[in-house]
């Protein structure tokens, strides 16, 4: 993903879309606002490049189109350190 959406809207997408990530992966309890931002960041960034590997032209998208590859790439990671750390209850 290109960063169209400025140093604010990052933060801001990609803290909502690293909580509904957390909802969906069931650490919503074990996580705070910065883990939520952190991951639905880097989430943007893997989540782009996965899609791409598809051939989906993620720099086109706007915001909504932004939200989704985030949350996809944050439920990735989540998915990730889930595996390397072990399921926390």
């Amino acid at each position: 993903m290109t960063p169209t959406l400025g140093f604010l809207g990052w933060i801001v997408i990609g803290g909502i879309a690293g909580w509904i990530a957390s909802m969906i992966m069931k650490r919503d309890a074990s996580m705070g606002i910065f883990a939520n931002i952190a991951a639905g960041v880097v989430g943007g960034l893997v989540g782009g490049w996965v899609l791409s590997l598809f051939g989906v032209d993620v720099a086109g998208g706007n915001w909504i189109f932004s939200m989704f590859t985030c949350i996809i790439g944050a439920v990735i990671v989540l998915w990730i350190v889930n595996m390397i750390m072990g399921r926390r209850r």
